[in-house]
């Protein structure tokens, strides 16, 4: 039994379909989801999350029906933690008064244990020495972390976790990296990023949107090969046929896709170069070159 099995899912708001016969299945280990904005990825973590349903399709958490019954909705939502995009904050309560009100939310009802879940959660994503400073006093990458606190609680076996990395500096991201790698070993962690380097150097397995398609789906080291001798530096501007292209800080031009420029030599592909290649035109509302 999977953690996680969708089966032909698809939500549509209004005239636009978010996702279109959607079939995955997910357990244990890391799987990034890469996409566009408005590819459908933030409708299916959740459609996973259990904070909507989906319109066709089948969906099993766990190996239960998130919405066959109130009974098997709180099972699945007691071993299922999640991050949104957005979470909002009472400004007068602390780190430790917010992840505390959660885990009552969770039902952990008893205090002292309650309490020990709570500071463990903390130090795990590096808060331990702030729990009782105010929400509204802590920096951006500050209350990204309460959040992420928060959905860890109860060390749930479905971690669904959307733009986590969001006002993290390089040092925060490396430590979330960690101990969500750690997690992964006993959990199916769902997450969604923009960072291509954050897949890489975190999934095994990659899911790339578009659309409300899959258009990809498989480890990380399958997608970069696609881009296999379809990257190049050139050291002159490159050809208008070029998919994208950018001035790196050699001074030399980056050129993924079209004809290889003059002059130009191969180069590795990066889980970039080949995740925009993939998407073909809609990389240029992907990644603006710099």
């Amino acid at each position: 039994m999977n953690a996680v099995d969708l089966t032909a899912v698809t939500k549509t708001y209004g005239r636009t379909r978010a996702l279109d016969a959607v079939d995955l299945s997910f357990d244990r280990g890391v799987t990034g989801l890469l996409g566009p904005n408005g590819a459908g990825k933030t409708t299916l973590l959740r459609i996973v999350a259990t904070s909507i349903a989906a319109d066709r399709g089948d969906v099993r958490l766990l190996g239960r029906d998130p919405h066959g019954s109130h009974a098997e909705l709180t099972e699945i939502r007691r071993e299922l933690g999640y991050l949104p995009q957005e979470l909002g904050y009472p400004g007068d309560m602390t780190a430790f008064g917010f992840v505390e009100y959660v885990a009552v939310l969770k039902e952990w009802n008893d205090r002292g244990r309650r309490h020990r879940e709570v500071r463990r959660v903390l130090e795990l994503v590096g808060l331990g020495d702030l729990a009782t400073k105010r929400v509204s006093k802590l920096s951006g990458g500050q209350r990204r972390r309460v959040a992420l606190a928060q959905a860890l609680l109860g060390d749930p076996r479905i971690l669904v976790l959307d733009e986590p990395t969001t006002g993290l500096d390089p040092t925060q991201r490396a430590d979330l990296r960690r101990t969500l790698s750690a997690l992964g070993g006993r959990c199916a962690v769902l997450l969604s990023t923009h960072q291509t380097e954050d897949v890489a150097a975190l999934c095994e397995r990659v899911v790339v949107l578009a659309g409300g398609t899959v258009r990809f789906d498989g480890t990380v080291t399958d997608l970069v090969a696609t881009a296999a001798g379809r990257v190049w530096l050139c050291d002159d501007e490159p050809g208008t046929d070029a998919l994208v292209s950018w001035r790196t800080g050699t001074g030399r031009h980056h050129v993924v896709g079209g004809t290889p420029p003059p002059g130009a030599v191969p180069t590795d592909p990066t889980l970039e170069d080949a995740y925009l290649l993939m998407l073909g035109a809609d990389a240029h509302a992907v990644r603006a070159p710099a």
